[in-house]
C-alpha cells in the first residue's frame, strides 16, 4: 500500500487508521470507517483497489461528487470511471467497454444506478474485488443528511454475496454507526473510528451585529482565497452575494430556488477559481472535493451541532489552516424552529434538542475544538488546543461576573420568572420601551441595574448564563426561570464566567499553531506564482485548480525549491504520472524565480 500511494499519489506514509482501513478490504472484511473531513476517506478503498483482482464499486450521492473523484484519479493515473445521468449515450457504451474489457479498476455510481435490476444483473457478470459506501451517514434516519435512495442499498448484501461492504463517512455518532451496520446487513463489522479533531481549523464564535461588515470583515483577511459563506434562507443568500458584489468581490449564490444551470454555473466558476466566494444555503457544499478553501463564515447558527461539523469541515481539507467563523443571535433558534414545525413530533424534539446543544456552542466559552470533540463522545487531550478564539485568548471575561449574574438573576425573580431574555435586558439597561412601560416594570428595585452597559451586552450575559446551565430557557416562549444552580450564584456559592463586552476589548493579533506551522520554509510570493501557473493549466485542461495539485503541494514546492525530476517527486502528493505530465512547467518556474531573487535550489529534498 505505501508503494501504490507513493506512486500514484505521492504520499509518503498514512494518516491515521488509513492503514487500518486499508487492511480491512485487503482482508475482505466488513467495515465502518468515520474519519473527519480531509482524513483521508477516499484513499482508504482507492488504494486497495489499486492491488486487488476485479473491479471496486464505489455508491456515492451526487454527480458533481463523482465527476470529481474521478478526475482526480485521472490525474493520478489510476483508471476510475462514472456512470451516470450525465453521461450521453455514447459516453456510457464506450464506459461499459472499458470495463468488459477489464481497463477498470473503479466504478462511481449513484444508489439509485446500482440497484437497477438489469444492471445488477451486469455487475453480477463483473468481477468485483469490493463495495464501498461514501457518505455512509445519508443511510440513517438519525444521521444529519438522511437519503431515502441510501436505504434501498441494504439488499447489496443479498445481490452480492460473498463481497464485502465497506462504509465511509466524516460525522456519525455511535447511534449513527450502529444504524448503518443494520441498515446494511454487515457481517461483524470492523468499526473504526478516528478523531473528529480537525487541529488545523481554526474556530471562532461571535455574536452577529452587522451581517455584512462582519463578513467582510472576514474576507479582508483572506484576499484571492477561495471561502463558503452559508446564510439560512435563500433571500439572505441573494441579498448577501448581490452586497459582496457590489463591495468588489467575487461572489456568487448558490440555493435550491436557482434553476440547475445557474447552481451548476456558479458551483463550476467556485471551483475552476474563476470566483473566490460562494454565498449558500446549506444545499451547497456535499459535493465539492475542493481541498483549498480557506474559510468557511457561517452568518447564521446552522441546525445542530453535527452540520457545523460537516459544513466548517468543508475548509481546510487538505490539512493546511482555515478559519471557521459562526456570527449568531438568538433570532436564528426562533427560524430554525419555525422551519421544524411541519416536523413530526420524534423528529421535531431531536431536533429541538440538537438546536439547544449548537446554541451552547455558540454562547460558551470553553474551547471550540473540546465542545466538538465532547458532542462525538470524543476528548481533546491537549489542555490549549491553539486554534479556537477561546485557546488563542481572543475573548476576555469580565472581573465581577458574580454581581453581575446576580443582578440579571435577581430581575429575572422580581419579573416573576414570566418573561424572556430580549425583555429582561430591557428592564436591566433602563429602557423605555412600551411595554415595559405599560408592565410598570420601571419600578422594579432591578429596574436599570446594568444601564451602563448595552442592551446587547446584557442578552449576551443571559445567553451565557443559560448556556452555563444558570438559567433555564422554556422551550414554548422562550420564558426564563431560576433553576437550583441559578440559586447557588445568587447565595453566592457558584461564579460563572461572562465576556467583556466586544466594545471595550482591544483587537488581538493572535496567530494560532496551524498558520505558523503550515507557512514555515515557504515562500509566499513563489507560492503566489505557482498558484497562477496552476490555475492557467487547470484553465486549459478544463480541470478544478486542486486537481492538478492542492494547496500543500504548491506550499511544499515553495518550500523545498526543486531543480530536477527526482526533487520534484520528493514534493508531497505529487506521484508518477503528475510528475511526467508537470515537472517541466513548473521546475522551469521555480528556478528562474529563484535565480531571479538569489535563492537557493533543492531545499530540505531527502
Amino acid at each position: 500500500m505505501k508503494e501504490i500511494i507513493k506512486k500514484y499519489w505521492g504520499f509518503d506514509g498514512f494518516l491515521p487508521l488509513q492503514k487500518e482501513a486499508m487492511d480491512c478490504v485487503l482482508s475482505g472484511r466488513d467495515s465502518i470507517v468515520v474519519l473527519p473531513t480531509g482524513g483521508g476517506k477516499s484513499l482508504c478503498f482507492q488504494a486497495p483497489a489499486m492491488a486487488m483482482e476485479g473491479v471496486a464499486i464505489v455508491v456515492s450521492p451526487l454527480i458533481s461528487l463523482m465527476k470529481d473523484q474521478v478526475d482526480a484519479l485521472s490525474e493520478c493515473g489510476v483508471s476510475g470511471v462514472r456512470i451516470d445521468s450525465s453521461l450521453t449515450g455514447k459516453e456510457k457504451s464506450e464506459v461499459f467497454s472499458r470495463i468488459r474489457g477489464g481497463e477498470v479498476k473503479i466504478i462511481y455510481l449513484s444508489p439509485e444506478r446500482i440497484m437497477m435490476g438489469e444492471f445488477i444483473e451486469f455487475l453480477k457478470d463483473t468481477p468485483l474485488s469490493f463495495i464501498a459506501i461514501d457518505e455512509a451517514h445519508c443511510i440513517s434516519h438519525w444521521g444529519h443528511d438522511f437519503r431515502p435512495e441510501y436505504r434501498q442499498l441494504g439488499r447489496l448484501k443479498q445481490s452480492f454475496p460473498g463481497i464485502a461492504l465497506h462504509s465511509y463517512t466524516a460525522t456519525a455518532t455511535d447511534p449513527v454507526r450502529k444504524d448503518i451496520a443494520r441498515q446494511l446487513g454487515l457481517t461483524d463489522p470492523e468499526v473504526l473510528v478516528g478523531s473528529f479533531d480537525r487541529p488545523n481549523l481554526i474556530y471562532r464564535a461571535r455574536r452577529r451585529t452587522s451581517r455584512i461588515n462582519q463578513v467582510c470583515g472576514v474576507l479582508e483577511k483572506h484576499q484571492g482565497e477561495s471561502g463558503i459563506i452559508y446564510c439560512i434562507r435563500r433571500r439572505d443568500v441573494d441579498d448577501l452575494s448581490a452586497a459582496l458584489r457590489q463591495r468588489g468581490y467575487k461572489a456568487s449564490p448558490y440555493h435550491a430556488g436557482m434553476t440547475a444551470g445557474d447552481r451548476k454555473e456558479n458551483q463550476d466558476d467556485f471551483i475552476s477559481e474563476k470566483i473566490d466566494i460562494i454565498v449558500a444555503t446549506v444545499a451547497f457544499g456535499m459535493g465539492i472535493d475542493k481541498s483549498n478553501v480557506r474559510y468557511v463564515i457561517h452568518t447564521a447558527m446552522p441546525k445542530s451541532l453535527e452540520h457545523y461539523q460537516q459544513e466548517s469541515g468543508r475548509a481546510g481539507r487538505d490539512g493546511l489552516e482555515a478559519e471557521c467563523i459562526l456570527f449568531y443571535s438568538g433570532g436564528d433558534f426562533a427560524i430554525w424552529k419555525s422551519l421544524m414545525r411541519d416536523l413530526d413530533p420524534d423528529p421535531a424534539r431531536i431536533g429541538i434538542e440538537k438546536l439547544g446543544r449548537i446554541y451552547e456552542y455558540c454562547t460558551g466559552i470553553t474551547c471550540r475544538h473540546k465542545e466538538l470533540l465532547a458532542y462525538f463522545g470524543q476528548s481533546l487531550e491537549a489542555e490549549n488546543c491553539g486554534a479556537c478564539d477561546v485557546c488563542l485568548d481572543e475573548l476576555t471575561l469580565m472581573d465581577d461576573p458574580l454581581v453581575i449574574a446576580q443582578k440579571i438573576l435577581s430581575c429575572l425573580i422580581r419579573l416573576r420568572q414570566r418573561f424572556g431574555g430580549d425583555y429582561t435586558a430591557k428592564v436591566l439597561t433602563g429602557s423605555r420601551d412600551k411595554r415595559v412601560l405599560e408592565n410598570s416594570h420601571q419600578e422594579l428595585s432591578t429596574y436599570g441595574l446594568l444601564s451602563e452597559f448595552s442592551l446587547q451586552a446584557v442578552r449576551g450575559w443571559i445567553e451565557q448564563l443559560i448556556s452555563q446551565g444558570y438559567i433555564r430557557k422554556g422551550e414554548e416562549y422562550g420564558v426564563l426561570t431560576v433553576p437550583e444552580s441559578g440559586w447557588r450564584v445568587m447565595r453566592g456559592d457558584e461564579t460563572p464566567r461572562l465576556l467583556r463586552p466586544p466594545e471595550k476589548k482591544k483587537a488581538r493579533a493572535a496567530v494560532s499553531r496551524a498558520i505558523k506551522d503550515s507557512w514555515e520554509g515557504v515562500d509566499r510570493d513563489l507560492f503566489e506564482a505557482l498558484r497562477e501557473l496552476r490555475r492557467e493549466i487547470a484553465s486549459k485542461k478544463h480541470l478544478p485548480a486542486y486537481i492538478v495539485f492542492g494547496d500543500a503541494s504548491l506550499r511544499d514546492m515553495a518550500r523545498k525549491r526543486p531543480s530536477t525530476g527526482t526533487g520534484f517527486l520528493l514534493v508531497t502528493g505529487v506521484g508518477d504520472k503528475k510528475c511526467r505530465q508537470y515537472a517541466e512547467e513548473f521546475l522551469e518556474l521555480i528556478k528562474d524565480y529563484s535565480v531571479s531573487h538569489g535563492l537557493e535550489l533543492d531545499l530540505n529534498l531527502k
